[in-house]
């Protein structure tokens, strides 16, 4: 559990932009395109706990969606679901925005569109999202598991992996790999705060850019 917290927290430090950046330096994948801040401006980090769902097409849902997740959840997870099999309704909204903060869920990621996102706004909840209708789920997609594997994007999202998102987007590390991610994206940190000064001292910005050209591309040792 300490472990668990200390990842957390190192991984809160980050942000997307440098996380990728050591996903390309470890020849590994987890960004996604697409997926924007729909409420607040608050950075998400934590780890995953996934939601499928699919279109309804006749079947009866089982329980209403997403509801089984935050009752799982807590202050370290990242509620994310799978809904990108229809884009003509919401697949997360105003009323289960309140019951993940009553959890102290600290946002959701929805790879498909949401409703309700003044309301979570107002709450001060997170919401990313590819977009926003105001059409029900109801009658329309059904959840068909949670804590199951899940695509979201192009990439293979299980539970328990990670996620950092934020104005930039949305990035997700394999929990077999977030270790040695979140060490090599605290290595560019220093890195880039070393380049930071030199510019400060005057150096061309050319040279700088340059010599981080040279540093990405470099092969480990």
């Amino acid at each position: 559990m300490r472990v668990m917290a200390n990842l957390h927290s190192r991984l809160a430090q980050l942000d997307s932009c440098v996380v990728s950046d050591a996903l390309d330096k470890l020849g590994l994948t987890g960004v996604v395109a697409g997926l924007m801040r729909l409420s607040t401006d608050k950075k998400l980090a934590g780890s995953v706990l996934t939601v499928k769902l699919e279109p309804a097409n006749g079947r009866l849902a089982e329980r209403h969606l997403n509801t089984a997740a935050i009752e799982a959840a807590g202050p370290g997870n990242v509620i994310v679901i799978e809904h990108h099999s229809r884009t003509d309704c919401a697949g997360w909204g105003g009323i289960l925005s309140k019951a993940a903060l009553v959890r102290g869920i600290p946002g959701v990621i929805v790879d498909g569109m949401c409703r309700d996102i003044d309301e979570s706004r107002e709450l001060g909840f997170t919401v990313f999202g590819r977009g926003v209708i105001p059409a029900t789920a109801r009658g329309r997609i059904i959840e068909t598991d949670f804590n199951c594997p899940i695509t979201v994007g192009s990439v293979t999202v299980r539970p328990g992996d990670w996620v950092i998102a934020d104005g930039s987007g949305v990035v997700f590390l394999a929990a077999e790999n977030v270790e040695s991610i979140v060490t090599q994206a605290e290595q560019l940190v220093a890195r880039e705060a070393a380049l930071v000064k030199d510019i400060e001292a005057g150096m061309p910005v050319s040279k700088v850019m340059s010599r981080t050209y040279e540093h990405m591309t470099q092969k480990d040792k």
